[in-house]
């Protein structure tokens, strides 16, 4: 069929390819519309390099535990613990280093590597029992709470943080450039020319498009849906353990927020410069999107329930043109 309606009028293939640019673009058109009306009301406070500086690094963990969750979701699967999983890494590797004296090196490395850990069971319930993910990984998140609170015994880590273990938030060691935000680039840069620079990455999105035809030709998908929980899993390691750092302290919920902030940009990222698909690029745009909202939102003094209000309008419209992008793309 070439044309498509909509209530009950055909489409002309003019009609459809300004729809189908208007579903790539609207995002982009979105966020620079976001700032320029910001800007206007606020043009003291909000279009300032500080205030920009300051939006990145508040959205830069809230992009590196996206930009994981990106790998899992493309493969065609969903990871509804890495909220959760965060916060007990974030608990685990404060009581490493206050409790058990290890050095701060070390103590990253091992949460990061069970951060994978996590990621390979996941994907092992997934793909090898057979568990739908969102209730495998809803489940293993709802273990891992409970870890968490064993851990600390419902008491947040907070005396004898180390400083050395504060900059690693905080400090800013790259030409003034906030930690986090270098960290970011790196994490985000990677996962980036994973997917679309390499070999595996044709893997991996082949898996994503069609598994079916993927096995067919001969691609490992458990592998590759394995791979792409651990990677989300290695970065919701590295938020929860930049934000302890953060706070300064271990806490059994700190990062439970961070779920649905990640989806909110992962989805909302597919509708972004692609037809309907989830993209590293993608989702980096939809995190920036919901920061400068955010940002705008407390600039201009709007109460705290207007934050979650504008977090779930921008899912549902996030959910809604990414539809529209693969409505117009399989049409």
């Amino acid at each position: 069929m070439s044309d498509i309606s909509v209530s009950g009028r055909r489409l002309t293939p003019q009609m459809k390819a300004g729809l189908g640019i208007f579903a790539r673009y609207a995002t982009i058109l979105g966020l620079f519309a976001m700032i320029l009306v910001f800007s206007l009301l606020s043009p003291k406070a909000f279009p300032t390099l500080g205030n920009f500086t300051n939006v990145l690094n508040q959205a830069s963990l809230a992009m590196i535990i996206a930009g994981g969750l990106t790998l899992a979701v493309i493969v065609g699967e969903l990871d509804l613990s890495i909220g959760f999983a965060a916060s007990l890494h974030g608990i685990i590797v404060t009581g490493l280093i206050v409790h058990d004296k290890l050095p701060i090196p070390v103590a990253v490395v091992i949460v990061v590597a069970l951060g994978a850990l996590i990621g390979l069971v996941n994907g092992f319930i997934v793909t090898k029992i057979k568990v739908n993910s969102v209730i495998a990984t809803l489940g293993v998140g709802t273990i891992l709470t409970g870890f968490a609170f064993a851990y600390s015994s419902g008491v947040p880590i907070v005396a004898g943080v180390p400083e050395a273990f504060l900059q690693l938030s905080l400090g800013r060691w790259l030409f003034g450039i906030p930690n986090n935000i270098v960290v970011m680039v790196v994490v985000l840069g990677a996962l980036w020319t994973l997917v679309e620079r390499t070999s595996l990455g044709q893997e991996i999105q082949a898996v994503g498009g069609n598994a079916a035809a993927a096995r067919l030709a001969g691609i490992d998908v458990d592998r590759i849906k394995i791979l792409g929980f651990v990677v989300s899993g290695m970065c919701a390691a590295l938020t929860g353990i930049l934000l302890a750092s953060r706070l300064g302290s271990g806490t059994a919920s700190a990062a439970d927020s961070y779920l649905l902030t990640a989806f909110a940009a992962v989805f909302l990222g597919s509708a972004t410069l692609r037809d309907g698909e989830f993209h590293v690029l993608g989702t980096f745009v939809g995190a920036l999107i919901i920061a400068f909202g955010f940002n705008g939102l407390n600039i201009f003094g709007a109460p705290t329930f207007s934050q979650y209000v504008f977090q779930g309008a921008i899912l549902i419209v996030a959910v809604g043109l990414s539809s529209l992008g693969r409505s117009l793309a399989e049409s």
